[in-house]
């Protein structure tokens, strides 16, 4: 879409949600975070290996709307690297959610640029049987980093949450 001329709004409502400026700016600058023209939504931006946008999520500023663009692949979700080639990765289902663990390490004085954070941009409903499909941006982020011996589960505290998470580290043992 269109971006707006101006990020005040997508940096208003991540400020009030608690995230400090400098996350903000920092995603900003490194085109992980756009606002449209249009409805002024916040567009979490996830790139292929090669740094070609592949997916787009998108959150309303000013109302509950959440929603992805149009040709967007999830198997390349917002993804913020810190360390290249690290061990370890954080997985979240929102890239706000990503944002808020950021926030936390900073204010506990750790390096938030150091984490490694992976958005699942949303979780699966289980199937009828009540398992789950291996998430496609977790799938492609372990086939492009190889080097990976620990995935840290940061979803939610919820049913939903809880059998993905359940789900996830069942595939991960098979």
């Amino acid at each position: 879409p269109e971006l707006s001329e101006t990020t005040d709004r997508v940096e208003k409502y991540l400020y009030g949600r608690g995230i400090p400026p400098v996350i903000i700016r920092y995603c900003l600058y490194n085109r992980l975070l756009f606002e449209s023209a249009d409805f002024h939504n916040a567009m979490f931006v996830g790139y292929d290996k090669d740094g070609k946008a592949r997916y787009g999520a998108l959150r309303s500023t000013v109302s509950s709307y959440k929603g992805e663009l149009t040709g967007s692949d999830k198997h390349f979700s917002f993804f913020l690297e810190g360390k290249p080639n690290a061990e370890h990765i954080h997985v979240f289902e929102s890239a706000i959610d990503a944002f808020s663990y950021l926030t936390l390490l900073k204010l506990r004085g750790q390096d938030w640029r150091a984490a490694n954070t992976l958005s699942l941009s949303g979780i699966y409903q289980p199937r009828k049987d009540g398992t789950i499909r291996f998430p496609a941006a977790l799938e492609q982020y372990l086939k492009d980093n190889p080097c990976v011996e620990r995935i840290v589960l940061c979803l939610d505290n919820d049913e939903p949450g809880r059998a993905a998470s359940a789900a996830i580290q069942k595939e991960l043992s098979e």
